[in-house]
């Protein structure tokens, strides 16, 4: 009988040519997450589950991968130690501050880039298993809101690099919301943000229903439309909001943070064609507090890729000490996903790997040497063994859509080599005879060409 191989629903698995498109995308977030100064963690993927209860919402709790060590205890029946896998990497990276907060140096900038586990609802494009890229600047005590503008560049930098269309990233701040809405009392503003959060993915008919199901009148359902509808450059947005002179301190304190963050995100030089204020941005996580950040793609619909914000305190549960800081992440499997299924991802089965093939089996120890020679000059080289026609060979190198390949013939003299690489001039082959010890720079200055390295 054989075994179903099909890989279970909700967890991505690639061919070699798309891992190569997603470990470049990878590469670019964590090169650039490190440009900027950010040090590189790693956390287990399982921890106590009372770690990640402490922190979660009632919607991840209830999507917790739970992990049996084995060890019951005999007079409870119940595990000793109950164990589950991290749903993502926030909560994990409060208990790694609280655990080792004597030996980091604040403001602290950690990379967090692992995967983690939720149990979702099976369907397409929602992953159980998936990647998460975060960075987070936490503060001991307080924390510059130029951390803030500074987040928004890296969002920024990042997407240009991936070069996947025309991207907005749009902020608002969690205190304009509460301060504005606070006329309507804490519990009723908590179920209005709930609300809002979900405007974008339901009709106006639907958005208006469940504003109704809490019983707000037309009026009050009309003040809240018209304060997160509010339109225009982010300067106009302020000033209108300035206008508005809402007698409310959270509400002030939100948008004098709003007004800085924007004016030093013009430090920053970043293009304000790629941001915007948008009232209508919440967070659906409760511990955010100040600023808040959603990225989206303007010519394709596939949500928010990219998301965070500021939050007060991040290790409120497992420390007495107060770490405020802000971060964001970005869902890399569900980004890849999305670029995929909407074709912005320039996907062929190049690896820029060079190919050794020899016309003879007894020119395999020179094919060795020449492969050797490449691999001490950090390029990636594959060598052929199989003792089958050059026919064969070549067809392999074609599958492979090898840029370059190197064919050592059993009548070379074993100090040349006879190269043969694409030519985007001719698009054609080109085949060059060139020296062993010339060979590497050649190899790479045709990568180079290429876009290999």
């Amino acid at each position: 009988m054989n075994i179903n191989t099909r890989v279970l629903s909700g967890f991505m698995e690639l061919l070699p040519h798309e891992q190569i498109e997603f470990d470049k995308i990878k590469n670019i977030i964590e090169n650039t997450y490190k440009q900027f100064g950010f040090s590189s963690i790693n956390t287990p993927n399982i921890e106590r589950s009372q770690i990640l209860l402490a922190k979660g919402s009632s919607e991840t709790d209830k999507q917790l991968y739970f992990v049996n060590n084995g060890m019951i205890d005999e007079k409870t029946q119940s595990d000793i130690n109950e164990l589950a896998l991290r749903f993502d990497l926030t909560v994990p990276l409060s208990r790694y501050v609280a655990q080792h907060f004597s030996h980091l140096v604040f403001p602290f900038r950690c990379c967090h880039i692992g995967k983690v586990y939720r149990g979702e609802r099976p369907q397409k494009g929602r992953f159980r298993e998936f990647y998460q890229c975060d960075i987070d600047i936490i503060g001991k005590d307080k924390l510059d809101i130029c951390y803030e503008a500074e987040i928004l560049n890296i969002i920024y930098q990042i997407f240009k690099k991936l070069d996947i269309g025309k991207f907005t990233i749009r902020i608002n701040n969690r205190k304009l919301l509460n301060g504005y809405f606070a006329i309507f009392g804490e519990k009723l503003t908590a179920s209005i943000l709930q609300i809002i959060d979900k405007a974008e993915k339901i009709s106006k008919d639907e958005l208006l229903r469940l504003f109704s199901n809490i019983e707000l009148s037309k009026n009050e359902i009309d003040y809240i439309l018209s304060f997160i509808n509010i339109k225009g450059s982010t300067k106009d947005i302020i000033k209108t909001l300035e206008n508005l002179q809402v007698d409310n301190k959270m509400f002030q304190e939100g948008l004098t943070e709003l007004t800085t963050v924007v004016n030093f995100i013009e430090k920053f030089k970043v293009s304000n064609s790629y941001y915007t204020i948008d009232l209508s941005i919440v967070r659906g996580l409760d511990y955010y507090t100040g600023t808040v950040y959603e990225t989206t793609l303007d010519n394709h619909n596939i949500g928010s890729i990219c998301s965070g914000g500021r939050y007060d305190n991040l290790a409120s549960h497992y420390t007495k000490e107060k770490l405020p800081g802000v971060g964001v992440s970005i869902g890399l499997t569900r980004l890849f996903w999305q670029l995929k299924e909407n074709g912005l991802l320039k996907l062929n089965n190049s690896t820029y790997n060079i190919i050794v093939v020899t016309e003879n089996q007894k020119a395999i120890g020179y094919a060795i040497e020449v492969a050797d020679v490449l691999r001490k000059h950090n390029i990636n080289t594959d060598v052929f063994y199989e003792d089958v026609p050059m026919k064969k060979k070549f067809q392999y190198i074609n599958k492979k859509e090898a840029s370059i390949s190197i064919v050592i013939k059993n009548d070379t003299d074993f100090n040349t080599i006879s190269l043969q690489y694409l030519n985007k001039d001719n698009d054609g082959y080109t085949k060059e005879i060139i020296s062993l010890q010339g060979l590497p720079n050649k190899v790479k200055n045709l990568l180079c060409n290429f876009g290999g390295e």
